[in-house]
């Protein structure tokens, strides 16, 4: 059975519409499946992990192109062309479509599939918290360890 689910989210598609519908935005899109999918019953009690990736693009694009600009984030605060800043937006931006945030803990990587020691390590840690979750399922922890 799935045991966890991994969404993937590409952190440079902020200012890029889709190929199939040039008037839907990637990042909404993005967001949109995510929440769909985090309050989905069918996996309500699974172990949620979200990628935002392609943090390398995003960080040059970051620099000429300003979240505020784009009519879906006018209401982005951060500095402009601000890495970190626009990162913490995005992730608050789908931290919020948890229904459930007591109930269900969502953990999230900023990654770079290109960068093999980054995945590799990111991946080692997916695999740890779907060992933990399902270990609490089972009435074992592994909080002392």
């Amino acid at each position: 059975g799935v045991t966890g689910v991994i969404f993937v989210a590409a952190l440079s598609g902020y200012d890029e519409f889709l190929f199939e519908d040039e008037s839907t935005n990637r990042m909404v899109e993005a967001i949109s499946l995510f929440s769909e999918t985090i309050n989905s019953k069918y996996f309500a009690k699974m172990s949620l992990i979200l990628f935002l990736n392609k943090n390398d693009l995003f960080a040059s694009k970051i620099r000429t192109s300003h979240i505020g600009d784009v009519t879906e984030f006018s209401d982005y605060r951060g500095a402009p062309n601000d890495y970190e800043d626009g990162v913490q937006y995005f992730l608050n931006r789908f931290m919020e479509c948890n229904s459930n945030p007591e109930e269900r803990d969502i953990y999230h990587h900023v990654t770079n599939a290109t960068n093999s020691s980054n995945i590799s390590f990111v991946l080692s840690a997916c695999k740890e918290i779907v060992l933990r979750d399902n270990l609490h399922l089972s009435g074992l922890d592994m909080d002392g360890i």
